[in-house]
Formats: structure tokens, sequence, C-alpha cells
């Protein structure tokens, strides 16, 4: 059975990120497993799970560029930010397109952010959604987050469809909340769909009902993406036997003059080794993530 990978997953709306993690565990019978990049219960999409010493991705894969299909529903403001959420404002009036598209530049680029009251931000040690369904105020400050793309792809009042690619961090809920105090409207997230993580598409997703009827048979061992498959940004160093041994003992092995930044080890099977630095002014390639047992 294999045991290291990836599996990209179509999660429907509903279930947590962390009840798609438990899912796999008792499907797979492997323990350890993670997801690299929580969504929502009420977003659906693209959820990537990390299997073995494949968890060790995570890091890198959580902090990718992620893309979303969104509805936002232009004349209410609720306490969440999304559908969830109380109704504490109603404007009854709503944008033309011209004037949404007039204000939808605004929100590209690095732009700061408020996250929503009810979200997983920690403030003293306490989840915001815990002290703010307890009554109080979480008093999140602004923080940077960058949308590389908005576009408008439909409206139809009171509903706007966007596309937004963005850098982890951002709050689609923020964006839907913040455009609508902008437009003087109000708005509020009312779909979300995550179309991309990183360097995977909705389009290679198995649909998680797919999956889970597949683990009879074991037939999900097809679902599993090689590592290797992750951060196709790095430049690769294939490395030999002798390489591999050093590389799993933490040792440094020899970097062609000039290497610098970040590379992927890949060994002799064509699978990921490791995440390695160049050190020693180029000369050498450090070991900074293995993958090896």
């Amino acid at each position: 059975m294999k045991d290291f990978g990836l599996l990209v997953i179509d999660k429907p709306v509903g279930p947590t990120s962390h009840h798609v993690v438990d899912i796999v565990r008792r499907g797979t019978h492997i323990r350890k497993a993670g997801h690299a990049g929580t969504l929502d219960p009420r977003a659906s999409g693209v959820l990537v799970l990390c299997l073995g010493a494949a968890t060790r991705l995570s890091e890198y894969l959580s902090t990718s560029a992620k893309r979303y299909q969104a509805v936002i529903r232009f004349g209410a403001t609720t306490g969440t930010y999304d559908a969830d959420g109380k109704v504490i404002r109603s404007s009854g009036k709503l944008p033309t397109l011209d004037q949404v598209q007039a204000n939808l530049p605004a929100f590209v680029g690095e732009i700061e952010q408020v996250p929503p009251p009810y979200s997983a931000v920690k403030v003293r040690g306490q989840r915001a959604y815990d002290l703010a369904r307890a009554g109080e105020d979480p008093g999140l400050g602004p923080r940077r987050v960058t949308i590389y793309r908005l576009e408008l792809l439909d409206y139809h009042p009171p509903d706007l469809t966007i596309e937004v690619e963005c850098s982890a961090g951002t709050y689609i809920r923020s964006l839907a909340h913040d455009l609508g105090q902008r437009l003087g409207c109000g708005g509020y997230l009312a779909s979300l769909r995550r179309t991309a993580a990183g360097p995977f598409k909705i389009e290679e997703a198995v649909p998680l009902a797919k999956l889970e009827t597949s683990f009879a048979s074991g037939a999900w061992e097809s679902f599993l993406r090689p590592a290797v498959d992750a951060l196709p940004e790095l430049p690769t160093i294939m490395v030999d036997q002798q390489g591999l041994e050093s590389i799993r003992f933490g040792h440094r092995i020899p970097a062609a003059p000039g290497s610098s930044g970040m590379a992927r080890a890949i060994g002799p099977d064509g699978d990921l080794l490791a995440v390695l630095e160049a050190v020693e002014g180029g000369t050498l390639w450090h070991p900074r993530k293995v993958f090896l047992g």
C-alpha cells in the first residue's frame, strides 16, 4: 500500500476540512494525514491532503496562492460576513454594474484586510469565533494580503459572481463585506468555490464521494498524487543513490557554482526526496525538509 503522497479532493459544501482528513484516515488506514490549507464548511472545491511523510509539505503548500469563484450578495450585512450569519443591517438598495466595475480595482494588489470576527484567527490565545460567540468583540486588526486578479464574471442583482486569485490568508468573506461597505449597500458572501490551490486545479480533483466509495476496493491509490507534483516552481536537482543516502542523514550535497535559493531534490526513482537550500555561497545544498523515512 502506498502511504506517501497527495490527494487533491473536491470537497462538497458541508464537512469541515478536519472531517475530510478523518474520512481519509479511516478509509486509507494511514494515520499520518493532514490538509494543506483549510476550506470553510460552507465552501466547496480544492482541498489538498498530504499523506505520510508528505505532511512535511504542508507548510509550503498552505502558503501557496489560491483561486476562488465567489458569489457576493448585495443589500445586506451579516455578522459573519456570509449567509450563515444574522442580518444586522439591510439597505434596500443595490449598486449598478458601472458602480461595481468602478470599485473592484480598489481591491486588487496588496491591500489591508480585517479578518471576519467569526474566524479562526487567534486573539489572546483564543479563536476569534469563540470570542464572537461569547458576545465579545475580538478586536481584530488589519492584515496585508495580496489579490493578484479580480474578475467580474456575472452580475444579476443582488448577486455578483467574481473570480479571485489571491495570496494565502485572504478572506473572501472580508472581501465581500468590504466591497459592500464601499458601495454603501452592504454585502456578504453567498457561496464560495476554491478552483485552485497552488499548482492543483479543480479539474484534477477527485470528488469526496467518489474517493469514499473507492476505499473498500483499494482503488483510492489511483487518486494518490506523487509528492514530486508539489512545488513545481522550484528548480529540480537530480540526486543519485550516494546523494540520497547523504540527504537521508541530513548531510549536505555539492551544488553547482552560483546556486541560490531553494530547490527540490528528486531521487533515482523520480520521487521527491527533500527541499534543499543553497548555503556556503551556493556551493552546497542543505536539506531543509527531508521526506525520507
